[in-house]
């Protein structure tokens, strides 16, 4: 996988032009032993090859509107994008009205000179931390898989619901991507697919024109392989100007554990990894301390009947439920008919637990520069391991365990990637304070580089 500082610095070289980049990753997206046809619901080649002709000639005449001009991105399939239908990996939208706009998101990768390459499969409506969409197949996560026209059922998941994100940067299809999370779709398939992802405090990068889940807990981040090129594409999409992140001091620094919340149910390679990981940091000054964050205990209450997702996506989806409910995917529609079962008084009680929660996390933490856990407790279960309903929902609790706590905390995090080449995938994650993203990918460079 290639950086994006590599990749920029070769292009304004001019040892790589764009019209070249752009058809590396559509022969990767096409080729027939891949994972392409899983991996991207709409492939954009002509508008791709139209955007990189014209970048490469305005960098010729010293005109890119910046340095990462002329890279491609994949789009997970819920973002708008002026002209097309907005189908958030589900049959219901396919013949929606096309988006009169760009989400604001899209419009600041294209002003920086990005190219959407195409659109990335999801989990139906971005509601599960699985990644399997049954009606246009699940793309597998590079660990361990099948040869070419095995069973599909025989590899891993790739972690969702940005799963066609995850699998399109690992695969090298984009360099980049963009996903969302509202409970772990960015740092749960770059768990599962040995990649970085980023959930960036929610406020800080707009929602606006992306079909929603729970807007209360909707964030939008970047996956790509390493965290300079994740924390470069966060500051356009908030925009602020792009700058690799310059790596904290490890000596001294406090990573607080949420034991045993986090730890628990581990298996045996992530909790290896993640010990080895703890070692590693500790050599090198890192202050690594288990806590019992109190407030913590009260976290099942804002999970009941769904929590506060439940109830927004209800929300959203009753008519169109009440309409076309035969063609959902059933468990994900069953996950947002809890909300139904929820009063108003409900939902309002539940966004003051939230309220109360977020404000004795703030007091508890004051001191502790990130809190520290493995992203996801498990390695990625394959897909055949999920074919019932019971173990579905038992798998998609636990891997969301760790990640949906930094959402309902309305703060920011990181995944990074422990395992090496050939090993089952594991992630690390850091999470910071809310607003300070910054200070975040500071501290999780440093990390990077430690543990090399």
């Amino acid at each position: 996988m290639r950086t994006l500082l590599a990749t920029a610095a070769a292009l304004e070289a001019g040892t790589l032009s764009a019209a070249a980049l752009v058809e590396e990753c559509l022969a990767r997206i096409a080729d027939p032993g891949g994972e392409g046809a899983r991996v991207f619901r709409a492939v954009h080649a002509a508008p791709a090859r139209a955007m990189a002709e014209a970048i490469d000639g305005l960098r010729r005449a010293g005109r890119a509107p910046g340095p990462f001009a002329g890279i491609p991105v994949s789009l997970k399939d819920l973002f708008d994008i002026r002209g097309e239908a907005t189908p958030a990996g589900s049959r219901v939208l396919a013949a929606a009205p096309p988006a009169v706009r760009h989400a604001p998101v899209v419009a600041r990768l294209l002003a920086a000179g990005m190219i959407p390459i195409g659109r990335t499969n999801m989990t139906e409506f971005a509601y599960s931390g699985l990644g399997i969409n049954p009606h246009f197949g699940t793309p597998l996560s590079p660990w361990d898989r099948p040869s070419t026209g095995g069973d599909s059922r025989a590899g891993h998941i790739p972690g969702g619901s940005s799963s066609g994100a995850a699998v399109s940067v690992a695969d090298g299809m984009a360099p980049v991507a963009l996903g969302t999370d509202t409970g772990g779709s960015c740092r749960i398939p770059a768990a599962f697919c040995g990649v970085v992802g980023l959930k960036p405090t929610a406020r800080r990068v707009p929602i606006a024109g992306v079909l929603p889940l729970a807007p209360s807990l909707d964030s939008v981040g970047p996956l790509a392989p390493d965290l300079a090129s994740a924390a470069i594409v966060d500051a356009i999409l908030a925009g602020v100007e792009p700058a690799q992140p310059r790596p904290a001091t490890l000596s001294g620094l406090r990573l607080a554990i949420p034991a045993p919340l986090a730890l628990e149910t581990m298996d045996e390679q992530v909790a290896a990894a993640f010990a080895a990981a703890c070692s590693r940091l500790s050599a090198a000054g890192a202050r690594i301390e288990e806590h019992t964050f109190a407030p913590l205990a009260r976290l099942p209450r804002l999970a009941e009947r769904g929590g506060i997702t439940a109830v927004e996506a209800y929300a959203w989806h009753r008519s169109r439920i009440a309409e076309r409910g035969a063609e959902y995917d059933p468990r994900v529609r069953r996950r947002i008919e809890q909300g139904g079962r929820q009063s108003a008084a409900d939902y309002i009680a539940l966004l003051d637990e939230r309220a109360s929660l977020i404000a004795e996390m703030n007091a508890a933490t004051v001191g502790i520069d990130a809190l520290l856990m493995p992203s996801v407790a498990i390695v990625p279960p394959r897909l055949a391991e999920l074919e019932e309903d019971a173990d579905y929902n038992r798998v998609n609790l636990l891997v969301l365990r760790n990640t949906i706590l930094v959402n309902l905390l309305d703060r920011c995090a990181v995944s990074l990637p422990l395992a090496r080449r050939g090993e089952p995938p594991v992630g690390l994650m850091l999470a910071g304070e809310t607003m300070a993203d910054a200070r975040l990918w500071s501290i999780a460079a440093a990390v990077e580089s430690a543990l090399g």
